[in-house]
């Protein structure tokens, strides 16, 4: 699989990386629904069986979670693959979700992940989102104490925004952005990526296949039967008069992967790294079927008659 590098550091990412959030299971407010931590177990080994080099996970998924089983299908590798985590999330005894960006908490935070992972160095350690945005220079700061201390790699943040990265960046340089990214949200292109490819910072962009939307298989019916605490029943991209919109762009893309012999969720990855600026995509998956199909997107370069067609298409939503 195809890599770049990431930002400004040496470290190459292949363009696709594991996503862990719905690993994280159930019964948590942004649950995607229950979760098999076998199964869960066996799309990590996948993979890295298909030459993904990284998993991204969270402290806040599944409420600690998704990081004790990335720890699980990691442990006793002689090589194990890059490993990319966020802090600022923090929850109550009842699973109530917060922000802290407090150095205690992110210092605590930094132990529990290094401990639920079971890794001595954390490869990168993100901002989850810039929350409460005036603790945002106390919360990085302790991140570049972490660095200096040998405990992180490199720092990154995610959901933030121009002027929030050039807040941080006097205090100690940012290795990576994540911002979500697909063909339903497009607003990183205007700012975001033109000042992080100006100041090398690497872009690892999230819900390419807009939390399964751009896969080909969300249907009506579908959305109806998810799980009742999959928090896709709350999002307005999959209710009307949205959902209907965008399940008929699925169908003018079905034509496009059908005719490449591909899928529309490997479609949709390529499309988002079709962009210089991005370093690589996070795909998520709950079964090794899963990303045995859209791992191959990583080495599907689009032709600019691909590219031009789904643009006109763009045009009309």
């Amino acid at each position: 699989m195809q890599t770049r590098t990431l930002g400004w550091t040496e470290v190459k990412l292949t363009t696709v990386g594991l996503g862990t959030w719905a690993i994280g299971g159930g019964n948590w407010e942004f649950a995607w629904g229950p979760q098999n931590d076998q199964e869960s177990i066996e799309t990590i080994h996948q993979a890295l069986d298909m030459g993904i080099n990284w998993i991204d996970t969270a402290a806040v998924y599944g409420l600690g979670h998704s990081e004790e089983i990335v720890g699980r299908a990691i442990k006793g590798m002689k090589e194990r693959p890059f490993i990319a985590t966020k802090c600022g999330r923090v929850w109550d005894d009842q699973g109530r979700i917060t922000g802290n960006l407090t150095r205690e908490s992110v210092r605590r935070e930094a132990e529990n992940s290094l401990r639920r992972l079971g890794v001595e160095v954390i490869d990168l350690f993100q901002i989850h989102w810039p929350d409460p945005d005036y603790q945002i220079e106390e919360g990085w700061a302790t991140i570049a104490d972490l660095i200096k201390e040998g405990k992180i790699r490199y720092g990154g943040v995610s959901n933030f925004n121009v002027e929030q990265l050039k807040r941080i960046q006097k205090i100690h340089p940012v290795a990576s952005l994540q911002p979500p990214y697909s063909m339903l949200r497009r607003e990183a292109e205007k700012e975001l990526f033109p000042y992080c490819a100006e100041q090398h910072i690497g872009v690892i962009v999230y819900s390419p296949m807009q939390k399964g939307l751009l896969t080909g298989k969300i249907t009506p019916e579908r959305v109806k039967n998810f799980a009742p605490d999959d928090h896709r029943r709350n999002d307005s991209m999959f209710q009307e008069p949205q959902l209907s919109s965008n399940l008929k762009l699925v169908e003018k893309l079905r034509s496009i992967a059908e005719k490449e012999g591909r899928s529309v969720a490997q479609l949709a990855i390529a499309w988002v790294l079709r962009r210089p600026e991005v370093t690589a995509a996070i795909v998520g998956a709950r079964r090794p079927d899963q990303i045995k199909e859209t791992a191959p997107a990583g080495d599907w370069s689009l032709s600019p008659q691909i590219i031009e067609a789904i643009e006109g298409w763009l045009k009309e939503l």
